[in-house]
C-alpha cells in the first residue's frame, strides 16, 4: 500500500557480515548476520550519504522491510520522499542487531556483546567497501526508542566517526523509564524462586511471549547492557535489592554513567562536531522518556551545541511518521 505509487522503487542489497567481533560473546548469539542496504533507483550508490537505521527492542533491523498495513515500510517511505525531492539520494542500512535477551542498546557490554565497535569496525566498513557510499563527514545514524537512544550515545561517544544522528523518543532519565518497571519485573521472578536464569530458559520455552513477559525481558536486557556482570546467567544483575527493591547504588552508579542525560555533562560537546543532530519526543510518552528529553535538550543548550529538538502530540508507539521530518534534516547535512 504505497502513499506514491508512481516514486521510482529503490533496491535492497543484502550482505552477509561475518562478525569477529561476535564470535565466542556469552550469549552465544550468531556471529553471522545480515546487513540490508537501500540503495534509491538508479544509483550503485558510489558517492552517496549513508545513513544505519537502529531499530527498537524486539526487532532486528531487517523488520524495518516489512510489508506494513495502512503504511509504508522504510524503504518505500525512502523511495516517496525522494521522488518528492523532500530527500537526497542517501544508501540506508538495516543492520541485524537482535540478541537472545531481545535486543541491545547499541554499546559495548561483555554480556550482549561489542555492539559500538561492531557498527563501526565493521558493519560500516562492510558497506562502504561494497558500494563506496559514505566516508568521513558523510556517515550518519538514526533511531526510536532503544535505536534512538544508541544513536545519540554513539555520536556522543565518537563523534569522529559520525556525522549526524537522529534520536526518536530515545532512553533517557533512567529513573524516570527504568525504576517504575523494577517492582513488576521482582514480581515476575518472585514466580520463578527469584531465578532470572529460570525466567529467560522458560521465556525462551514459549510457546507464546506475553508483551507483560516482553517487557520483563527488556528489563533484563538493561541490566546486561549497562552493569553486566560476565559471571552472572546471560550476564544479567539487577540494579535493586531483590528482596525490598531498594536501590543497590554501586549497580545504580554504572548504570547511570549511560544515561544521556547524564553523558552530556562530560561528552555533550562532542556533539559539536556534528553536521546535525536530531532529538525529539511525543509530549504523552508513555515510558516517560519526553521528560528525559528535556533535560537533554536543557543542557545541549546551554553547551552551545547546535541541534533540532522538537516535541509532538503523541506517545511512544507507532510514529515512523517523524521520520519524515528528520530523515531530510540528516540526509541534506550529509550531502
Amino acid at each position: 500500500m504505497r502513499s506514491d505509487r508512481s516514486a521510482p522503487r529503490g533496491e535492497i542489497h543484502t550482505l552477509a557480515l561475518d562478525s569477529v567481533l561476535l564470535r565466542g560473546n556469552l550469549l552465544g548469539d550468531p556471529a553471522e548476520r545480515q546487513v540490508p542496504v537501500y540503495l534509491p533507483a538508479g544509483h550503485d550508490g558510489a558517492g552517496l550519504p549513508l545513513l544505519v537505521d537502529l531499530v527498537g527492542f524486539t526487532a532486528g533491523g531487517p523488520a524495518h522491510l516489512n510489508w506494513k498495513n495502512f503504511g509504508e515500510n522504510l524503504p518505500e517511505r525512502l523511495d516517496r520522499l525522494i521522488a518528492a525531492g523532500e530527500l537526497p539520494p542517501v544508501a540506508v542500512a538495516f543492520p541485524d542487531c537482535f540478541t537472545r535477551l531481545g535486543g541491545n542498546q547499541y554499546v559495548n557490554s561483555a554480556a550482549l556483546g561489542p555492539w559500538e565497535d561492531i557498527l563501526i569496525q565493521e558493519v560500516v566498513p562492510l558497506i562502504e567497501g561494497h558500494f563506496g557510499c559514505g566516508g568521513p563527514g558523510r556517515r550518519g545514524l538514526f533511531g526510536k526508542s532503544s535505536g534512538g537512544y544508541g544513536a545519540v550515545v554513539n555520536a556522543m561517544r565518537h563523534a569522529d566517526f559520525w556525522a549526524a544522528a537522529a534520536c526518536h523518543s530515545g532512553d533517557m532519565a533512567f529513573e524516570l523509564c527504568y525504576l517504575p518497571d523494577m517492582p513488576a519485573t521482582l514480581r515476575a521472578l518472585g514466580k520463578k524462586d527469584g531465578s532470572i536464569e529460570t525466567f529467560i530458559t522458560d521465556f525462551e520455552a514459549g510457546p507464546k511471549w506475553s508483551g507483560s513477559d516482553l517487557h520483563i525481558l527488556m528489563s533484563l536486557a538493561m541490566c546486561a547492557s549497562y552493569d553486566p556482570d560476565p559471571a552472572a546467567f546471560c550476564g544479567v544483575r539487577l540494579p535493586v535489592d531483590p528482596e525490598t527493591c531498594e536501590l543497590l547504588a554501586e549497580r545504580w552508579a554504572n548504570w547511570l554513567q549511560w544515561d544521556p542525560v547524564v553523558m552530556a555533562e562530560t561528552r555533550g560537546a562532542e556533539l559539536k562536531k556534528l553536521k546535525a543532530l536530531w532529538i525529539d519526543c511525543g509530549t504523552q510518552d508513555q515510558y516517560n522518556l519526553v521528560y528525559g528529553a528535556r533535560r537533554l535538550h536543557r543542557r545541549l543548550k546551554a553547551e552551545g551545541v547546535a541541534h533540532i529538538y522538537e516535541e509532538f502530540p503523541d506517545n511512544h508507539s507507532s510514529v515512523d511518521y517523524r521520520l519524515d521530518r528528520s530523515l531530510p534534516f540528516l540526509a541534506k547535512a550529509l550531502a
